[in-house]
């Protein structure tokens, strides 16, 4: 028996599903990961994979990036926590403050789903409304508000888990990433809404990119209708570019979530806004928002190592140069195969499709052929390559993920065409 599987069934008796994400699991048991380094990660057998999933998107600079690494490691031998504030925290939202264009104001917190959780409320005691509007294929943490997914009825939101109550998820409506009209006409429907949250990206059903001058329009809708738009980039802050996808795209919300890269490798997040609307939080306003570990100064002081790493030596050009050959070489190795799908690619991020020829919303993300999904992951896993174990995450490229490795992964994922146009 592998020593993953032994793992795995010790861990199944003690914690539901075996794991503490449920996008870890898949079959017959997850790979237990001993240690990494660079573009690769090592698991419990001592296998080692070259790594796409990159704990989801916070390693833009790699696994143990030394710099990184090195800041930490000097924080950590002056203290984990603290309790009060810290220069390393200060410093931390300074850098978000100047690189970031909706960044009046910054309050750190322990994760995305924090973040967003205390963007909505600043968001409802700032307008004195409840009503909150979401993109369909849109995720935004896992807390009661946003745990919700289209209904029967156009926009009408229900729970997508079982434990939220019904009484909280009708305050909270679904529309269509990309359809601007949509929530045009939903807002001009409802006086009840407080903010649209939403990715700018979506980055949680692969990856779908924003129609040309679409965010630009969802900025107007909710200024004219007197709604807080907030960008969710817990995914996007510091990955698409070294201000988000904000800055990327020219679009300024009233509100932004970061979580991910901040952190450096560690649990961070932060939630950011307008003077007027973030000075509603406590202690200088009324919206209660707290943490024991938010401004954490081990995370923060690794989180600012990592930006001022990405901010340098033309970083963020690099890693989108080297993620553009790699998904050129998968587009050409798909299109030879005769495999239906498509491959959307945005900075260092990228999602594999197999069926519809584009996926520009989340109804056509969750119409991919996850079979096909699957067929890969285990013959890219057999072939030394850790995907994402959904079929609807997206691959994350780093700055370790150098041209050695991509013509690594070229090869890897043309064996897989090739093995499936053989049949």
């Amino acid at each position: 028996m592998d020593r993953s599987q032994e793992l795995y069934k010790e861990s199944s008796k003690l914690s539901p599903g075996g794991v503490s994400s449920p996008v870890r699991a898949f079959k017959p048991y997850p790979l237990f990961i001993k240690e990494a380094n660079g573009p690769r990660i090592t698991d419990a057998d001592g296998k080692t994979y070259i790594d796409l999933c990159m704990a989801y998107g916070p390693l833009i600079a790699g696994h143990a990036n030394p710099i990184v690494i090195k800041a930490a490691s000097e924080q950590l031998s002056r203290g984990t926590v603290f309790g009060a504030p810290s220069e390393q925290e200060l410093a931390l939202i300074e850098r978000i403050h100047s690189e970031v264009p909706s960044a009046e104001m910054v309050r750190l917190a322990c994760s995305g789903t924090e973040a967003t959780m205390h963007a909505i409320r600043t968001a409802r005691g700032f307008t004195g409304k409840d009503g909150i509007v979401k993109m369909n294929g849109g995720f935004h943490g896992a807390h009661d508000s946003v745990l919700v997914k289209a209904g029967s009825g156009s926009a009408d939101g229900v729970p997508s888990s079982k434990g939220v109550p019904a009484d909280i998820a009708k305050h909270t409506h679904v529309v269509e990433y990309n359809d601007a009209q949509a929530m045009s006409d939903l807002l001009e429907k409802r006086d009840d809404i407080a903010c649209v949250i939403m990715e700018p990206v979506l980055g949680n059903v692969g990856l779908v990119i924003p129609s040309k001058g679409y965010l630009d329009e969802v900025r107007k809708i909710t200024s004219e209708n007197d709604v807080v738009l907030i960008f969710d980039e817990v995914i996007m802050g510091f990955r698409a570019s070294s201000g988000g996808a904000q800055k990327l795209y020219g679009v300024t919300p009233d509100m932004t979530t970061m979580a991910k890269i901040i952190g450096g490798g560690f649990a961070g997040g932060a939630f950011m806004g307008k003077e007027e609307i973030m000075s509603n939080v406590a202690p200088q306003g009324p919206v209660y928002a707290a943490g024991t570990f938010a401004g954490n100064p081990v995370s923060a002081a690794a989180g600012l190592a990592q930006i001022d790493l990405m901010c340098s030596d033309d970083n963020y050009a690099k890693i989108q140069r080297r993620t553009e050959t790699l998904v050129s070489s998968i587009r050409e190795s798909m299109e030879d195969s005769g495999i239906s799908g498509c491959v959307n690619t945005l900075a260092s991020m990228f999602a594999v499709y197999f069926g519809p020829e584009q996926v520009t919303n989340g109804t056509q993300a969750e119409s991919a052929d996850r079979m096909m999904f699957d067929r890969m992951f285990r013959y890219m896993l057999e072939h030394g390559v850790y995907l994402p174990p959904s079929a609807l995450e997206v691959d994350f490229m780093s700055l370790a993920h150098d041209d050695e490795t991509v013509s690594k992964l070229s090869e890897a994922f043309k064996g897989f065409f090739s093995e499936v146009k053989r049949g």
